[in-house]
């Protein structure tokens, strides 16, 4: 009996010594089947003689919730804004190195700024609802691409709402200014916005720095929801309490 015993504990003993390796070999695989979606390197930005970013090397997986971490000041929005290259609009930015987003060049010339820009959506640190209705706030982008036909914008409508877990606080008030909605709606209705026009990949600027608790846990719930369908970067100054970012 008490051979018996010796030999159950063995076993679970060597079972708790394998299993680190286990899971660390399952998390690496996993890895080797996602594709890459940005990839950066050697990326070096300057503000006129400031020299903002340093030699980036780093590639971005999709379907991932890719937290960029640091402290204020660090060139954390600097380095998203690279991706889908707003950082031109800042005068006196440049740039050397390479960023590809789905293995082709973006700060090639030949690669146009609005097709990147369809395919990597972004939502800022400050919540910016248009004013207009809560509905023409989540078609704004679809009508700009030239979709007219009302029940193809309705789908959208309702289907990038619901994506944003928006849909049921505001299916009654579609036709309602969106100014009239909470801070933390406000900051999901924008989610949606982004959503509407499909992309790839989403960027998020600090998305819940002016947000309450609550309203931060929803759209932190929303994130780990949305990683499904799309890739998602995410600046922040901590990732306290949320290990899975």
């Amino acid at each position: 009996m008490a051979e018996t015993t010796a030999v159950k504990r063995r076993g679970k003993e060597e079972q708790r010594t394998k299993r680190p390796e286990t899971i660390k070999q399952a998390r690496s695989s996993d890895q080797r089947h996602k594709n890459v979606v940005y990839r950066t390197r050697d990326l070096n930005l300057w503000y006129g003689n400031h020299h903002a970013l340093k030699n980036i090397h780093l590639d971005i997986m999709e379907n991932d919730v890719t937290a960029i971490i640091g402290p204020s000041g660090c060139g954390k929005s600097t380095y998203i804004k690279t991706l889908n290259r707003m950082i031109e609009l800042v005068q006196g930015a440049r740039t050397s190195g390479e960023i590809s987003y789905r293995g082709k060049d973006i700060l090639d010339d030949a690669y146009r700024v609005e097709e990147l820009r369809t395919k990597v959506g972004m939502v800022f640190q400050k919540p910016n609802p248009f004013p207009k209705s809560v509905y023409e706030n989540v078609v704004y982008g679809a009508r700009v691409h030239g979709i007219r036909d009302k029940k193809t914008l309705n789908y959208m409508a309702e289907k990038s709402l619901r994506g944003a877990a928006l849909w049921d606080e505001v299916k009654d008030r579609l036709n309602e200014n969106a100014y009239g909605l909470s801070g933390g709606q406000h900051q999901r209705l924008c989610i949606a916005r982004c959503l509407a026009i499909e992309p790839d990949v989403i960027l998020m600027d600090e998305p819940t720095s002016a947000l309450d608790p609550v309203s931060t846990l929803k759209v932190e719930e929303l994130m780990q929801n949305l990683k499904k369908d799309y890739s998602i970067i995410i600046v922040t100054q901590h990732a306290a309490g949320r290990p899975d970012l």
